[in-house]
């Protein structure tokens, strides 16, 4: 059990994303954190979980494109994902993708909230999410045994996406949003897909 949480506090990418993290929430702190400030914290960390639903469904699945550039970048960033599930170089979103999302989403919230302080708290809220995302997201793909009954269920669902259909609950961190927006399904319903472990076959 050690070993597989070496494997995640250890990984490259997430290293570094938990350095931002604390680099984020000490900036905050020496600042001077107030209730304004965590409330922007928790707002990044909804836009996060409401991006990443829309980013995974509408994005990552995209029928698969003819350009053969665009086509290497979606088989890196979720195709090959799909192909070979558990392993952890395909599993953790690259930082080359996520910090340049990162950095545009801080942008756009500071061009209209003016405030830098605001903007650091709002973009460590993003980076909380995504560090949660990936956490759960890696449980989900590990022999961990999640000790809650939500969870279990979290790791049920996204286990459905990979190997029951692709084309429902997409959400990792948040699988309400797949209530929200209509993929949420119970899985005696749904057909079992035959391009849930190859997505470069949908037609």
């Amino acid at each position: 059990m050690n070993k597989l949480y070496k494997d995640f506090f250890f990984f490259p990418d997430i290293s570094i994303l938990i350095v931002l993290i604390t680099t984020g929430v000490g900036v905050a702190i020496w600042k001077g954190l107030t209730l304004g400030m965590i409330l922007f914290l928790v707002f990044g960390m909804l836009t996060f979980a409401f991006s990443e639903y829309l980013t995974h469904r509408f994005f990552f699945h995209l029928k698969p494109p003819k350009n053969p550039y665009f086509l290497k970048f979606l088989k890196r960033i979720h195709y090959d994902h799909h192909t070979d599930p558990n392993n952890l170089n395909l599993l953790f979103l690259p930082l080359w993708y996520s910090l340049p999302n990162f950095l545009i989403l801080s942008l756009i919230f500071y061009y209209f909230s003016r405030s830098f302080n605001h903007t650091i708290v709002f973009g460590t809220g993003l980076l909380a999410m995504l560090l949660i995302y990936e956490w759960k997201h890696y449980v989900a793909h590990s022999p961990i045994k999640p000790k809650t009954s939500f969870g279990r269920w979290v790791k049920k669902v996204h286990i459905l996406h990979h190997f029951k259909n692709e084309n429902y609950w997409y959400g990792v961190s948040t699988p309400f949003a797949d209530y929200l927006f209509g993929t949420f399904k119970d899985e005696k319903e749904v057909e079992t897909s035959k391009t849930a472990r190859d997505l470069e076959k949908r037609a």
